[in-house]
């Protein structure tokens, strides 16, 4: 397979080409044949090739930030997903254009049609091109090298996706690196697990070497390093981790970001606040807004709204419990504004006093941080930044991740922090919104997101947290 390697960027290039191509086609058509024709002031021929240049750039934007473009990266129901959430993105926002060129609201039709005409074209054009990927670069043969820790938790997730992986072998760094590296040369890639530092290292020097893929299960500290500066002054070189959370520029800007984004987000889900609170009385009385305890930026403690989705007193018996997969408490109207995440729109208050951010770490409440902090005292580390509405690890994982991953996607968040950065995270919130997997409760009886492997509560180290 390694032969085939260097003609992957190809084929992703023409199948990204293909894709883009094919819809800016059929935009072309419904423009120059329907629109162009009946707007009061029609464009003459460079006129409509900058409107399908705009068009394309669009395109290329939302589909390049969901991810529509990486095919044999992700399955095909993913990528025709972003794809088509892509389109619709920007066909909205070309018939806002147009509406605006000719000064009145014009008919929609041409583009719904069109839009239907290229979600077809899209699930063919992802259809064909993850065929052909996975005929020409059958799933990678993988040796998984671990150590004492339990690494069945790492190779259930890596399994599935089948379509890419295929773990052979599992091998325990106990057994000697002459053992580890007899085994590597038999694979195309290595997956290093959770393995003392001083011999993962001769691993990746090992892999350098001989030009073997290597996947690495990151520390915290490989996190932070990923964050740090380069520095020049000398003739050895140096890293810089500055680990203050954001400079005083980033921060003024993400808070005049946050009052802006807030109020249009008050304004804009009201009627569906509304109906919610409607839902909620009507079904189960008040109250309607259910008030948290939940951490902030430096362990500040504030008070969450949500809209109420469990029964009155769910937690009165006083331990703090997560949502399982078939929660008893949670009412039928709870059940689908949890789903749908509506229970999180009065969270704009919290952002507009300033008590969290749009984008940053979720917030935890006290009682659970401090069980987690028990066995994983770095939990604090997502406490450099304001609590967020949405996040890295709301995009990147989902409800039942442990919570040594989260605090991970939390500091690649905190270190890799960017306003562009936090514009993919809110477009990708709107992706997630209608994925099951990623409101997966936890498991049944468990107390927090952390399960030992007999389903019982573990107060030990998580699988990776090695430090």
């Amino acid at each position: 397979m390694a032969h085939r390697d260097p003609y992957k960027r190809i084929i992703k290039f023409l199948s990204s080409i293909t894709a883009i191509a094919l819809q800016v086609f059929v935009y072309w058509n419904v423009w120059v044949g329907y629109y162009n024709d009946n707007i009061e002031l029609p464009f003459f021929r460079r006129g409509s090739w900058l409107m399908v240049a705009l068009y394309a750039v669009l395109l290329f934007f939302f589909v390049q930030t969901y991810g529509g473009l990486r095919v044999g990266y992700l399955r095909k129901w993913d990528i025709i997903y972003s794809q088509i959430l892509a389109t619709v993105w920007v066909n909205m926002i070309t018939y806002v254009q147009i509406c605006l060129l000719d000064r009145h609201f014009v008919n929609a039709r041409p583009l719904i049609v069109m839009t239907v005409l290229q979600m077809a074209l899209i699930a063919a054009w992802a259809t064909l091109f993850q065929w052909m990927y996975s005929r020409i670069f059958p799933p990678r043969r993988m040796l998984l090298v671990h150590g004492d820790r339990p690494a069945f938790g790492l190779m259930d997730k890596i399994n599935t996706r089948e379509d890419k992986y295929d773990i052979c072998e599992m091998v325990n760094i106990d057994q000697g690196m002459d053992k580890v590296f007899e085994r590597i040369c038999l694979y195309e890639g290595v997956i290093i697990g959770d393995i003392p530092s001083q011999e993962r290292n001769h691993i990746m020097k090992y892999c350098f070497e001989r030009s073997i893929r290597a996947y690495v299960l990151p520390k915290l500290s490989d996190i932070l390093i990923r964050g740090s500066e380069d520095i020049h002054l000398f003739d050895t070189p140096l890293l810089l981790s500055r680990n203050s959370g954001l400079t005083i520029e980033q921060r003024f800007g993400k808070r005049f970001a946050d009052i802006i984004l807030s109020l249009v987000g008050i304004v804009v889900s009201s009627p569906f606040m509304l109906l919610t609170a409607l839902a909620i009385l009507i079904q189960d009385g008040r109250p309607v807004i259910h008030k948290q305890t939940r951490l902030t930026e430096g362990g500040r403690e504030f008070e969450l709204y949500k809209f109420r989705s469990m029964v009155k007193d769910a937690e009165k018996d006083g331990v703090a419990r997560l949502a399982s997969e078939q929660d008893v408490r949670v009412t039928p109207v709870g059940r689908v504004i949890r789903r749908t995440r509506l229970d999180e729109l009065p969270q704009f208050f919290n952002i507009l006093k300033g008590e969290m951010s749009l984008v940053g770490p979720r917030p935890e409440r006290p009682q659970i941080a401090a069980e987690y902090r028990e066995y994983m005292p770095e939990f604090d580390y997502r406490l450099k930044v304001r609590a967020g509405l949405t996040g890295y690890a709301q995009i990147y994982g989902k409800y039942n991740t442990t919570p040594y991953d989260k605090l991970k996607l939390d500091l690649m968040y905190i270190e890799n922090f960017s306003f562009r950065l936090d514009l993919k995270l809110i477009l990708m919130t709107v992706k997630i919104l209608f994925m099951k997997e990623s409101t997966d409760g936890v498991a049944e009886g468990q107390i927090t997101a952390t399960v030992a492997e007999d389903g019982g509560y573990k107060k030990e180290l998580p699988e990776g947290s090695g430090r």
